[in-house]
């Protein structure tokens, strides 16, 4: 049976690379994309829009410009998740903790 102070050790051990995962990640950025490339957003790793950039040929369809951008912005998310998921199961060896994702 697992010692509890070691446990409290690890438990802050885990707590504190959280955190530096956390501020490594603020200054990533994750690009999606849409419109065979006509709409492209990047994100940083707070889900944060840093820049939103539109080719000519976006511009002819307000319909289809809005929903394009919607769906740049979310596949951008998606990385960011998926990167986080990552990080979170090889710090936690897979424990899979409940209602973190």
């Amino acid at each position: 049976m697992p010692n509890m102070f070691d446990m409290i050790r690890q438990a802050q051990a885990l707590k504190e690379k959280m955190a530096q995962f956390q501020e490594e990640l603020e200054k990533q950025t994750f690009t999606g994309s849409a419109l065979n490339g006509a709409v492209t957003v990047v994100l940083n790793g707070k889900h944060a829009v840093q820049q939103v950039n539109l080719k000519p040929e976006a511009l002819k369809d307000a319909g289809a410009l809005e929903k394009a951008i919607q769906e740049a912005i979310n596949e951008a998310g998606h990385q960011v998740n998926a990167r986080l998921k990552e990080q979170v199961s090889k710090m936690t060896g897979g424990l899979g903790l409940p209602g973190m994702f």
